[in-house]
């Protein structure tokens, strides 16, 4: 049965951005001359594991995503100092220059993951209250939500740096159910992200959806456990 209220992430839940890691890499290629001799792949690979260790930080991330290109940069520049010994031309200002191109690259490939758009116009037919809960600053937000034409398929559009808060904080769920005006049984939360859409929620005894879209599977280690793990979110209209 489906519950009264779905809250909704927006980022690799709704919209995808495809593999970062491969967006590193294809961003690495066109500058290979300044890599040599680190190939690509091994940049991507390298930059990946910085931007991983970069966003693990809570409190470094709550304050980056507000000002996501220059985070991006701090991330680069912290793969660039595992790299600089064998490409010395990775320097701090090039670092800037590729965490420029690669938040314009990254941001250009944003689509609908496949039936995102049907099953949430579905939901909506269905009777199902819906919530747009998303993290990260106001303007760039914003503009997803207008580009995508997202503000008529929900009750009620929660951006971080609009509202002022944003997830882990329980008032990130409990605002958006207010505006709903359902309870957290009644509720569940669909994301990617295991403690901003399933540890976080559950918490408030909200049902945690974790969308494993890279089919990952959680991480070793985890102490997170979802309620339900989906790899499509057409999956929720089983």
């Amino acid at each position: 049965m489906l519950p009264r209220a779905i809250l909704f992430d927006l980022d690799e839940t709704i919209i995808s951005f495809g593999s970062r890691r491969l967006i590193l890499q294809a961003v690495a290629e066109e500058f290979a001359e300044v890599f040599a001799p680190v190939t690509p792949h091994e940049a991507g690979e390298a930059l990946e594991t910085a931007f991983r260790v970069f966003w693990a930080d809570e409190i470094r991330a709550a304050h980056w995503r507000q000002n996501l290109v220059e985070g991006r940069k701090l991330a680069v520049a912290a793969a660039f100092e595992t790299l600089v010994d064998r490409a010395p031309t990775l320097t701090p200002e090039f670092a800037a220059t590729f965490g420029e191109r690669f938040h314009i690259y990254r941001e250009e490939q944003g689509k609908f993951f496949p039936n995102a758009l049907e099953t949430i116009e579905e939901l909506k037919r269905l009777g199902v209250k819906l919530a747009l809960v998303t993290n990260g600053a106001a303007a760039p937000q914003r503009a997803k939500v207008e580009r995508f034409d997202l503000a008529r398929l929900f009750d009620h559009v929660q951006i971080e740096g609009e509202a002022g808060f944003g997830k882990p904080q329980e008032q990130a769920y409990l605002h958006a159910m207010q505006a709903l005006g359902v309870e957290a049984h009644e509720t569940w939360m669909v994301g990617d992200n295991l403690e901003w859409e399933v540890a976080g929620p559950q918490r408030l005894g909200i049902y945690g959806i974790w969308h494993d879209h890279l089919g990952e599977g959680v991480p070793p280690g985890s102490s997170v456990t979802p309620d339900r793990i989906v790899r499509s979110i057409a999956e929720l209209l089983d």
